[in-house]
Order: C-alpha cells, then structure tokens, then sequence
C-alpha cells in the first residue's frame, strides 16, 4: 500500500507533465471513485473497468481522462488520453463515468489499473485527481475441469435413474408370475416372503447383468492411472 501511495505522487507529477499550461483560476474540484476489485477468466474476451467522478466548479468543455497501469514498483501509460494500443485498449466514456475495456485477456493483463480525471483550463490543485485503482485479477482458462465434473455427474444421474426404471419395471414383471408359483399349499404370508426374496433376486441378477455389459463396453486402453505394473 505504501508503494502505491508513492505511485499516485508520482502520477500527479505525470499528470502535471502531460497537462502542462496555463490555467485559468477557479475552485475545480474533482472527485474520483473506483471499485477496489474485479475478478475474471482468461476465457472472456475482454473485460471493462469502470471509474466515476464528480466535478464542481469546473469547466466541462475542458475534462480530460487517462488511464494508467501499475506494475511492481512501476506504471504504464495506457491512454494519457490516446491509447498507446487501439487493438488492446479502448475508452468509452459518459458525462460523470467511464470505462477502460481491455481485449484479448490473459494472466499477465492482472494488475492495478488507475483512472485520472483532469480539467485542463482550471489551475485548482483539485481540478486533476485520480482514483485508488481496481485490482483485475485474470485466472487461467478452466473449462476442461468443468467439463468433467458434468460429465461425472450427468452420468451418475443417469445411471441412478436407470437403475430406478430397471427396479420398477423388474418387479411390475415379475411379482405376477412369482405369486402364482407359490402355489395353492403354502399360506399368503409365505408366499409373499417368498415372492418378495424371489422378486429381489431377480433385481439384483438384471443390475449384476447391466454392470458386467457397461464394463465390457469400455475401451481397452483406459487404465487406472494409479496402477503400475511391474516390468
């Protein structure tokens, strides 16, 4: 934080060199306001940083805004008010906001980003402000991970609720035709114990079935990565 005090001392000293001129006296009064963090992935296409301000007693015809990079012990020009990269950087800019929008995003576009706002005709001490940056953190690409945690759980989804249809069809099929081999002899509540065993029996035949079908149908060369043989 102290690095960074020292940094905006030494933007204000920018500002003063890139807006050198003579002033007009006045009670311009800027302030600057920025979100402290913005998180995004690299697999977006771009992102945009905004910055508010509110000015009083100035001279609208005469507002300038810049953007500024800080890195480790360092800054950037990014637009002091052109760009210096028109593919990379762009400005989009309202009556008391504006937004940086940065293309083509990677891991190294992470760092502060400041936004200054400057009222070139007023010689106020506040007419030229900037605001306490926005952290961009940009994070690796993640779609693979996220691709195969779905594919895990759509899979287990669909083999509980395959299981579920097997189980009920099962016995829907089975309950009629076991109940009218129990026989005339034995009583209803041994035939329905009976039923019942010969019911689950056969449940637990068809999933050991299903099981041993899924398992033959998987490719040949996917092994358990934690397995080593021994050569």
């Amino acid at each position: 934080m102290a690095s960074f005090n020292k940094l905006k001392n030494v933007l204000m000293l920018v500002f003063d060199s890139i807006l050198y001129g003579a002033g007009v006296a006045g009670h311009c009064q800027v302030t600057v306001t920025q979100p402290p963090t913005q998180k995004t992935d690299s697999s977006m296409n771009s992102v945009s940083l905004s910055c508010t301000f509110s000015a009083s007693g100035c001279p609208s015809s005469s507002l300038e805004i810049l953007w500024f990079r800080y890195l480790t012990n360092t800054h950037q020009d990014l637009c002091t008010p052109e760009c210096t990269d028109h593919q990379k950087y762009k400005v989009h800019s309202t009556k008391n906001s504006t937004l940086l929008e940065i293309k083509d995003l990677t891991v190294h576009d992470s760092a502060v980003y400041v936004c200054g706002i400057a009222f070139l005709d007023s010689d106020s001490p506040l007419s030229k402000q900037t605001g306490d940056g926005t952290v961009l953190t940009v994070t690796e690409k993640q779609h693979s991970n996220g691709k195969l945690i779905s594919m895990i759980i759509a899979s287990s989804s669909l083999f509980l609720y395959s299981s579920a249809v097997l189980t009920s069809f099962v016995v829907y099929k089975l309950k009629p035709k076991l109940l009218k081999k129990c026989g005339k002899d034995q009583t209803t509540e041994n035939c329905k114990i009976n039923s019942g065993r010969k019911v689950f029996q056969a449940i637990a035949q068809e999933l050991q079935k299903k099981r041993y079908v899924r398992h033959c149908q998987q490719p040949d060369d996917l092994e358990d990565d934690t397995v080593y043989q021994n050569r």
